[in-house]
């Protein structure tokens, strides 16, 4: 009898990968960002299991939007304080903290359940084309 295999914390090797957004769309690279986050692209993907890869993701400055979302989208949060509802559109955010957009754009992508904080916590986005993960040698990944 065939038994299905399902992959222990211990067996999982990850790897560094190195993207620049510099150009691109903010949903199409969201996705294929959270697809490997979150392992998808290996063959021993489990969805109970975080089996993905480390993503280091350079010039989140110069990311894009298509249409009219520049200016007329609305990202909200809320201080947990009476009229503590904040707005701000991503030309006002990409002014000061540029690489909250594709955070919040991935984290959007990833399932809502446990393994979520995990799994964002192998993201990391600096607004210009320098990093401090040089030690981890990451490896240029095209997406």
């Amino acid at each position: 009898m065939l038994k299905t295999y399902s992959p222990k914390q211990s067996e999982i090797v990850r790897k560094w990968y190195l993207v620049d957004v510099k150009g691109k769309t903010v949903g199409r690279i969201a996705s294929k960002i959270a697809d490997v986050l979150r392992g998808k692209t290996k063959a021993i993907y489990s969805p109970h299991v975080d089996c993905g890869d480390f993503i280091v993701v350079i010039n989140a400055k110069e990311i894009h939007f298509t249409g009219n979302k520049q200016t007329k989208k609305v990202y909200h949060h809320h201080t947990r304080h009476g009229n503590g509802l904040r707005s701000v559109t991503p030309n006002e955010l990409l002014q000061k903290r540029p690489e909250d957009i594709l955070i919040h754009a991935v984290a959007g992508m990833i399932p809502h359940n446990k393994l979520k904080k995990n799994i964002l916590k192998k993201l990391k986005v600096y607004p210009g084309a320098e990093h401090n993960q040089k030690a981890q040698q990451p490896v240029p990944l095209e997406l």
